[in-house]
């Protein structure tokens, strides 16, 4: 369907765009939230947000934007970072992940919305993103990052472990903060 975004459409998709941009460099504000050097981002939870709150089509445009304004050069990313350059940054497929994530998630509510679908959607998009993100993590240390001498695809799995329950509790919690709110808000229920 080639239908035209209706301005709060446009609007709810500007505000995700917004929650990526905070939730990427919460560490400003909470400092606390950089371990070993890396910033322990809210970005998962937001994009997980967006899939199961504003749809499959609406998720994704979103996501679509914060990469794009990212890339044009707005300080979006995290440790506002931006660029085209972020592109073989170690951490990029996680973003690209962030816009397949909305989609598969967006596309299991639309099918089913009990509160089951709601956390089993935001848990599968968390192990789409862990997928996408550490092998593009992985290729990139591997081709053109100069990984040190003992890197390896184990290590790079072991690196995920630190963010791993963060990431399972929040995408918990998005599944259960979506499906209250588009039980008490039917207005945020979108039309596909």
């Amino acid at each position: 369907m080639n239908r035209k975004l209706r301005t709060i459409e446009i609007c709810y998709a500007g505000i995700f765009v917004a929650l990526m941009a905070i939730g990427a460099n919460i560490t400003s504000i909470v400092p606390f939230m950089v371990i070993g050097g890396v910033p322990i981002t809210l970005q998962t939870f937001f994009a997980l947000l967006s899939g199961a709150m504003l749809g499959s089509r609406l998720g994704t445009i979103s996501m679509i934007a914060y990469a794009f304004i990212g890339l044009v050069g707005a300080p979006v990313f995290a440790q506002f970072g931006s660029g085209i350059r972020t592109v073989l940054s170690p951490t990029f497929g996680f973003i690209l992940s962030y816009i397949l994530i909305a989609y598969v998630i967006g596309k299991m509510i639309e099918k089913n919305q009990s509160f089951v679908s709601y956390i089993l959607a935001a848990i599968i998009g968390l192990v789409l993103n862990y997928i996408i993100g550490t092998n593009w993590m992985y290729a990139a240390y591997k081709l053109w990052a100069q990984a040190p001498d003992a890197f390896s695809y184990r290590l790079v799995w072991l690196w995920m472990v630190i963010p791993l329950p963060k990431d399972i509790i929040l995408s918990i919690l998005a599944g259960f903060i979506a499906h209250r709110i588009r039980r008490v808000t039917p207005a945020i229920a979108l039309k596909q």
